[in-house]
């Protein structure tokens, strides 16, 4: 006697759906193929699965106690699907570059947020204020502030940047809203001509940082900890900070950049790079200002 897996599946099929009719939908059959297909295997068989009725189909004793071995039969068939889906899903190493700030706040979020979905694939971010070389595939992917647009841009985004500090510091400075009052924390030599040294310079006179350092990863932690304050992006609507800052409210027209996603046209073709590209450009579409959200260059 041999039951193959189409026969066990519509058996369960009309065993949970409790009619022919209900099981023929699920299955995207006809009922009268279903009835036939069933009184077939019921033939094979030698004995009835189901008492048939007008209020549907019940099962038989010999029925039920099929319904164990059937259910294990549906449980390897769907290991096997997932399995055979792993050996084809995307998989290996994705190389992305990014400034430091945007790694830290938006990058790491995204690749624990990817790492359900894209099981085989691997990020490595390489964050660092000065690009890498695309077409050298120095990287696969990039995401870069203020980038023009050329044939390897794939999806920008505006980002707002504002004044943001600790609770702790928040309190200090309230009713100050002049930012040349505040304390700053920025880079250090030799990054010190970088964003956001170079926009606080045009819009306070004799600007200074208070607190520098050429590590992005000590100047956030500085922030956290009420040195000072920092020009950021607002936070991505799903990856919050942890612990979270404040914005502050100071006369310091917002900045807006565009963040610009980068990625050679050969590279596209891969499926795994293509993977995360297309989780990408969905991730950045979420972190678009809200409309009527005005920003100052």
């Amino acid at each position: 006697m041999n039951i193959s897996w189409d026969d066990a599946r519509l058996f369960l099929a009309v065993a949970e759906a409790g009619s022919l009719s209900a099981a023929a939908r699920k299955l995207q059959m006809t009922q009268p193929t279903v009835s036939r297909r069933l009184a077939e295997l019921e033939a094979v068989l030698g004995e009835p699965l189901f008492d048939r009725g007008v209020a549907g189909a019940a099962l038989t004793a010999y029925g039920a106690g099929l319904i164990e071995p059937a259910q294990r039969m549906a449980d390897w068939a769907a290991e096997l699907t997932r399995a055979a889906e792993r050996r084809h899903a995307p998989a290996g190493v994705v190389r992305m570059t990014a400034p430091p700030g945007v790694a830290h706040a938006f990058l790491v979020p995204f690749a624990a947020a990817m790492s359900s979905r894209t099981p085989g694939i691997q990020l490595h971010v390489v964050s660092t204020v000065r690009p890498l070389d695309l077409i050298r595939r120095e990287a696969d992917l990039a995401l870069r502030l203020g980038a023009p647009a050329d044939e390897t841009s794939v999806a920008s985004v505006d980002l707002d940047l504002r004044a943001f500090a600790s609770e702790q510091y928040a309190a200090r400075v309230a009713g100050k809203p002049d930012p040349a009052d505040l304390a700053w924390i920025g880079w250090a030599p030799p990054f010190d001509d970088l964003s956001p040294n170079n926009v606080l310079r045009r819009r306070i006179p004799g600007w200074r940082p208070s607190f520098a350092s050429d590590d992005y990863l000590v100047q956030i932690r500085a922030c956290e900890l009420g040195l000072g304050a920092m020009l950021l992006a607002r936070e991505h609507p799903h990856f919050g900070r942890r612990p979270p800052l404040c914005e502050l409210k100071v006369d310091l027209p917002p900045v807006r950049r565009p963040l610009v996603l980068l990625c050679p046209r050969s590279a596209r073709a891969i499926p795994r790079v293509h993977a995360v590209l297309e989780l990408l450009v969905e991730s950045l579409r979420a972190w678009r200002p809200p409309k009527g959200r005005a920003a100052r260059r």
